[in-house]
């Protein structure tokens, strides 16, 4: 069994891009500024939001952070929201903001992300972006499956012909990271599977699975049955689970049972430090290429 280490991947890319930047400033060229947009107070958002911040520092970028208060008896308003983002599309500083999410219940996250120019969309959610990776155009793709594809590329584990199971829907990681596999290439050529809520027998499905990526934010419901001898495994999971062993009273707990599934693997990504980091480089390498389009 061999660990993804996607903490020493990243300080890896990290370099390169910062590499990339000072070239270009050297050439006469500004840095490239990445914003992000925070409402409120949410614990991982925060936390996320500073790695990012942290990495742009990595990687010779300008950052800025706007962050908006908002509570439940002084709601920020949906429209002014949707004004800082206007002046953010409009700002020819910005190269590619973010608008972290999760949104407070009352602001409605898609017209949020469609609000956003496809061309500053670095998260890679606008449906512009969207539809054309799903068809193989160039775009920003998806953070976190642009990650779990630079990895395998990285450990050489390769897609062609293989099977791949996803288990998980979702806008922001299931099915575009099932674009990208169906696409030609290697990363690409697999035949994938994507399971979720409603999929009967869900053992018998991953059991065949060559690669497994796991991304429903249910803590080690992956468990050694499931998975076939010599399968690479990926986790995207990140749940915050009670330890008391933890000066926090809490762990970060994927959705893989690592103890057991481990052994039986050829490739596994940990949680922490698997898939994580990965996720915030991709954001990186989507604002280099935003400043190199422009």
């Amino acid at each position: 069994m061999q660990l993804i280490d996607g903490k020493a991947v990243a300080a890896t890319i990290k370099k390169e891009i910062a590499e990339a930047v000072e070239a270009r400033v050297s050439q006469g060229h500004r840095r490239p500024h990445l914003a992000a947009v925070l409402v409120g107070h949410d614990g991982g958002s925060e936390t996320y939001v500073a790695h990012k911040i942290k990495a742009c520092e990595e990687c010779g970028f300008k950052s800025s952070l706007i962050r908006f208060e908002s509570t439940p008896e002084a709601p920020l308003s949906e429209e002014e929201l949707l004004k800082t983002i206007d002046k953010l599309n409009n700002d020819p500083d910005v190269d590619g903001f973010i608008v972290q999410l999760p949104l407070p219940r009352h602001i409605d996250e898609q017209k949020v992300i469609e609000a956003i120019l496809p061309e500053k969309d670095v998260d890679g959610f606008h449906p512009s972006n969207v539809g054309r990776q799903s068809i193989g155009l160039p775009c920003f793709h998806s953070a976190t499956p642009a990650g779990i594809v630079e990895l395998l590329r990285r450990y050489g584990i390769s897609t062609r012909g293989k099977n791949v199971v996803i288990i998980g829907r979702s806008n922001i990681v299931g099915k575009p990271l099932a674009a990208m596999l169906m696409q030609k290439g290697d990363p690409g050529d697999a035949t994938v599977t994507v399971c979720h809520s409603a999929t009967p027998d869900l053992g018998e499905v991953t059991r065949r699975a060559d690669i497994l990526v796991c991304a429903t934010g249910r803590p080690a419901s992956v468990t050694a049955d499931m998975v076939k001898d010599g399968a690479t495994v990926i986790d995207v999971g990140t749940t915050r689970v009670p330890d008391a062993s933890k000066k926090s009273g809490w762990r970060l707990c994927g959705d893989v049972d690592f103890e057991a599934v481990a052994p039986k693997c050829s490739f596994i990504t940990p949680v922490p430090g698997g898939v994580g980091p990965m996720t915030i480089v991709s954001l990186m390498l989507n604002t280099l290429q935003a400043a190199q389009a422009r």
